[in-house]
């Protein structure tokens, strides 16, 4: 997992220079500040997964499976509102403010970073969905503390990640 961390932070990190490179060189509309609104409630609920996801680790290797099942179904739901509001923000760019991957470089560079991010969030969902199941129907003991522990790196890399992105997107890039 770590080798995998390592990986896509290079990644990240790529995408989140290319955005600060090309910002401000559109040539036309619409720009940052006319279109981004910071989103506030998207963000506390990404943040809040990681301290439901920690405290599902902890309560599995702890033999609560229980309560892991629970707080692994709240972190599946934070990340489901994330992905959720950013269908929303997406949505109101395109169809009302006229933004799309294709307007301009910051279009491009915003769809590019926002998108691989949400890409990430995606892809944990589908984990935590499974992992859900197998918890809902039985599947998951105390001996699987290691793999959840394993995958909620995953997870709390991708919550950095957003805090790295967010500041970029919507408190400098602004």
């Amino acid at each position: 997992m770590m080798c995998l961390i390592a990986a896509e932070a290079a990644i990240f990190t790529i995408f989140v220079v290319a955005y600060l490179y090309y910002l401000g060189k559109s040539l036309s509309g619409p720009q940052p500040r006319d279109v981004l609104h910071a989103p506030i409630l998207m963000t506390i609920c990404l943040l809040s997964s990681s301290v439901t996801i920690h405290a599902a680790v902890k309560a599995l290797a702890h033999g609560r499976v229980g309560a892991f099942t629970g707080w692994w179904l709240a972190t599946l739901a934070l990340g489901v509102v994330f992905l959720a509001g950013t269908g929303v923000e997406w949505r109101h760019l395109i169809t009302v403010e006229g933004l799309t991957i294709g307007t301009n470089l910051f279009g491009t560079t915003y769809y590019s970073l926002v998108g691989l991010h949400a890409f990430h969030v995606a892809v944990g969902v589908v984990i935590l969905a499974i992992g859900s199941l197998f918890g809902v129907l039985g599947y998951v003991t105390a001996r699987h503390a290691g793999r959840a522990e394993v995958f909620s790196l995953y997870w709390h890399f991708v919550d950095g990640v957003w805090v790295v992105v967010f500041l970029v997107v919507y408190v400098i890039g602004r």
